[in-house]
């Protein structure tokens, strides 16, 4: 079934955008995007191959030169423009991400102002890209540090955060002096489009961004093979991240990549349950657990391990599963079924190997269409199990009890992934010894929510390389040039 239009108050293109032209795939091809709630096609777009890549890359290399040479000042007025009108129409923008991913409507709204905030921020940290000149040991020597943009990027990003990774991958390329190739999800193009058509109407020049949607495989083969492509920006799973790395020594491309993660909680005693229970809980269902950084492992000590799942019962008993568009709902549905169901499976495979079902562990029988898993906590959690050592990215919270720092610290670090981690306690040995011994790229304490525009964001081991966000997510966009003048 198709869903009615819903309501925008300016003129949305839904298509590609290449060489500053609105345009359908070269193959002719189209996409139906679902609404995960309701399983019903709301829109359908194009679906290019690398043709369409190869054209988008030939046009962002045509704008490279100008776009370059433009002051930050003025590429940073444009997105700084850009940011405004994403505020005043985050109303309008918010339905549209809701229907497309799921995600509850307040949490749609906060990522199109937390988009806006990062065009900002990169246009002001753009006009910061400083030099430096190096005293040389030769009195007829001087030596000069510059930073210019890399090149044409591309950006391939994932389906949870549909605008938010775009807005933080274009927003530091464009503010760098790079132009752009974005590649968004197949699933969530749609917020990918309205983007776009923010920046341009913001007065971004043809060619500069460049919005592609189509074969994932045949697209990312063509950023790796094609030279004019000098950098790949990815967001998505470690799978993906390593088939990149053996393709970019093809033209040795540059990389940087958020891939998987197992965010371990550590809960220790000192801390006031209530609040613990009610921040992880905020914190492991928001997206439905669809978030990068959820935490997926927690480790409470087990002085206090029954009285936190009593807690976290009556939290999690309380969220409402439904439609995002429903202000009530909590949780909305999963992005697709096959994300439903390896959720399910996982989720049966630990019970099947021992684990309890403190509350959830099914589909909701009142739910007879659309993507959606009750929120679930479980215990008795085995190392033989899937969800023990695979990233879960949806509403299930594994609660294992631990006895003293070290056995918190190497289970909290048993895992390949090492984006984010998270300690509870107000004891200050305990914290520093945590966030020290912790092998991971982000670490909260007391803090579920470890994430901020002009901080750096990126993971240790097998969950990325590079950062964003910050000076750092800028700084991976410019080449270093070392000039030695001779006297």
């Amino acid at each position: 079934m198709r869903e009615s239009n819903f309501p925008m108050q300016q003129a949305l293109h839904l298509q590609q955008y290449i060489a500053g032209e609105w345009v359908n795939a070269s193959n002719g091809h189209t996409w139906d995007v679902r609404n995960p709630a309701t399983e019903d096609v709301i829109a359908t777009v194009p679906f290019g191959d690398a043709t369409d890549a190869r054209a988008a890359l030939e046009a962002a290399k045509a704008a490279f030169p100008s776009w370059s040479a433009k002051p930050p000042y003025e590429r940073g007025a444009i997105l700084i423009n850009a940011a405004n009108m994403l505020r005043e129409r985050a109303d309008e923008f918010a339905p549209i991400m809701t229907r497309e991913c799921g995600k509850p409507l307040i949490e749609s709204r906060g990522e199109w102002m937390a988009s806006a905030d990062l065009l900002e921020w990169f246009a002001e940290e753009g006009k910061r890209v400083y030099g430096r000149t190096i005293p040389s040991r030769r009195a007829n020597k001087r030596v000069i540090v510059l930073h210019q943009p890399v090149g044409v990027i591309a950006t391939i990003t994932a389906w949870n955060f549909p605008a938010w990774l775009l807005a933080r991958a274009w927003g530091a390329a464009l503010a760098a002096g790079c132009t752009v190739v974005g590649r968004p999800s197949e699933l969530t193009p749609m917020s990918a489009m309205a983007l776009t058509n923010v920046l341009i109407d913001a007065g971004l020049p043809p060619g500069v961004l460049n919005l592609v949607n189509g074969d994932p495989e045949t697209m990312g083969a063509e950023f790796l093979r094609n030279p004019i492509c000098r950098k790949i920006s990815f967001t998505g799973s470690t799978r993906v991240g390593r088939l990149l790395m053996q393709g970019a020594s093809q033209n040795i491309t540059r990389l940087s990549l958020e891939l998987g993660g197992s965010a371990p909680v550590l809960v220790f005693p000192d801390v006031d349950l209530d609040w613990a229970a009610k921040q992880s809980v905020a914190s492991k269902f928001r997206n439905n657990g669809q978030v990068c950084v959820a935490p997926q492992r927690f480790y409470v000590h087990n002085d206090v391990h029954e009285q936190f799942l009593d807690k976290v019962h009556d939290l999690v008993s309380a969220l409402k599963v439904g439609n995002g568009l429903d202000k009530e709902t909590n949780l909305g549905p999963l992005v697709t079924a096959m994300q439903r169901d390896k959720v399910e499976a996982l989720t049966v495979d630990a019970v099947a190997k021992g684990a309890t079902v403190v509350v959830g562990g099914s589909r909701p029988s009142e739910r007879a269409h659309g993507y959606f898993f009750e929120p679930t906590v479980l215990t008795g959690i085995g190392p033989d199990m899937r969800i023990a050592r695979e990233e879960v990215f949806g509403p299930v919270m594994p609660v294992v009890p631990f006895h003293s720092v070290e056995e918190a610290l190497a289970l909290a670090n048993d895992t390949e992934y090492g984006l984010a981690a998270y300690v509870m306690t107000h004891d200050l040995n305990t914290s520093i010894r945590m966030y020290e011994g912790l092998e991971f790229g982000i670490v909260g304490v007391n803090d579920m929510l470890p994430t901020a525009t002009e901080a750096p964001f990126g993971g240790m081991k097998q969950s990325g390389v590079e950062r964003e966000q910050g000076s750092e997510g800028l700084h991976k966009y410019l080449e270093t040039k070392m000039v030695s003048i001779a006297l």
